[in-house]
């Protein structure tokens, strides 16, 4: 099982706001690399309802890298991967405005959605939501901070990987009929 789990978080509702960011790479099946950074938004304004949700205010971002000066350190672990993220159509989004919003090319990788396999996988839970799932499996976890949601995402996929016995990440998507995408 090898991919690479994200998760941002952002200062409004735009998705060219992310205001952190996290990678967890999975490589053989384990946890290899865990990365996360706060980031400076292009525009410093945070929506009340945001810094509620995370907890991240301007003053914790004002002296922070963009995300175009941590792009060359967050490309090669995305490019020629697989991506995964709980609610993947939030996460990509949020990557592509991102990379638009700075003129940065699209790196080329696949990507595929935690929640598509936990509804495939667990067909008994209420929701599949990242608490729910943290607390089904005894993960410890806090909501809204981009490095445990992207852990939390990464090992989802491990434990779907291990209830299944899926041989890899694709085998696993192939298995479950869960739709991988190109970036």
């Amino acid at each position: 099982m090898n991919y690479v789990a994200i998760d941002f978080e952002t200062a409004n509702s735009s998705r060219a706001s992310a205001c952190s960011l996290a990678a967890i790479t999975v490589e053989n099946g384990k946890i290899v690399r865990s990365a996360y950074s706060l980031i400076q938004p292009p525009v410093l304004k945070f929506d009340y309802w945001n810094t509620k949700i995370h907890g991240i205010t301007v003053d914790d971002v004002v002296d922070k890298p963009t995300f175009a000066e941590l792009w060359d350190r967050i490309r090669p672990h995305l490019e020629e991967k697989i991506v995964i993220a709980h609610n993947a159509s939030f996460d990509i989004s949020v990557l592509r405005s991102m990379l638009n919003e700075y003129g940065l090319p699209h790196p080329a990788f696949r990507y595929a959605c935690t929640v598509d396999i936990a509804r495939r996988v667990w067909t008994d839970l209420d929701n599949y939501k990242l608490p729910t799932l943290a607390k089904r499996f005894s993960i410890d976890f806090e909501h809204h901070n981009a490095l445990h949601d992207a852990r939390t995402c990464a090992m989802i996929a491990l434990l779907a990987r291990a209830d299944t016995k899926a041989s890899s990440f694709l085998h696993l998507t192939d298995m479950m009929e869960i739709a991988v995408r190109e970036f």
